[in-house]
């Protein structure tokens, strides 16, 4: 049974009809021990149908180790999409980006394949500034409508930044992760291991974050 009926189809083709440039999609699943990885199959499959400038390119976590560590993955179901010459690769969904969430994903579409909303200037060149490696981790629910938006802002400093890695990871697929970061209310966003905030939060607020580690 389809994810998405048509009316939603043409809606997302319309969207995905503004991208001017191609992107990839990498997925990282294995065939045992994940059931939720077939949901997440299943929903970049029908997502990657809709544009021919989506590439969706299917990895095995057990059997492609070393490609995994390449691209640092560590844990499955895992999204990477990335621009068509691999420059920016620190935008990742792990667990299915559905939901609210599909809003997320979307703009990182769109985000990587130029068809993104410009920040300002001076707050971009901050961005550029940053020297020190950057890993965020934006806790969600798929039900959380507030979710998105402090993934958005991650994905855009990951997109902006090669040192800024931005993860979306969704609570119930990960619960143990989940419990280790203390996770009650989402979005909470984990900075570093060493700085966390629930809420979302304005870009400009997690820049000024990480401008002080």
């Amino acid at each position: 049974m389809a994810l998405f009926d048509e009316k939603t189809k043409d809606q997302l083709k319309q969207l995905f009809s503004k991208m001017v440039k191609p992107i990839k999609i990498h997925f990282w699943t294995q065939d045992i021990e994940c059931p939720s990885c077939l949901m997440n199959h299943q929903f970049l499959e029908e997502i990657s149908s809709l544009s021919d400038k989506i590439k969706l390119f299917e990895h095995d976590f057990v059997k492609e180790k070393d490609l995994a560590h390449k691209y640092n993955i560590d844990k499955i179901p895992s999204i990477l999409i990335t621009d068509e010459k691999e420059s920016v690769l620190g935008v990742r969904f792990f667990g299915i980006p559905a939901g609210y969430e599909i809003n997320s994903f979307i703009a990182a579409c769109l985000e990587l394949a130029g068809a993104g909303e410009p920040v300002d200037s001076d707050v971009e060149k901050r961005i550029k500034n940053i020297e020190k490696k950057v890993h965020i981790q934006v806790f969600v629910t798929l039900t959380c409508p507030y979710c998105p938006s402090a993934v958005m802002a991650a994905h855009k400093l990951a997109i902006i930044n090669p040192n800024i890695i931005a993860d979306m990871i969704e609570s119930s697929t990960f619960t143990p992760l989940a419990i280790k970061y203390n996770v009650s209310s989402v979005p909470k966003t984990v900075i570093n291991e060493s700085m966390e905030f629930v809420g979302a939060q304005p870009l400009n607020t997690i820049l000024e974050s990480i401008e002080k580690l």
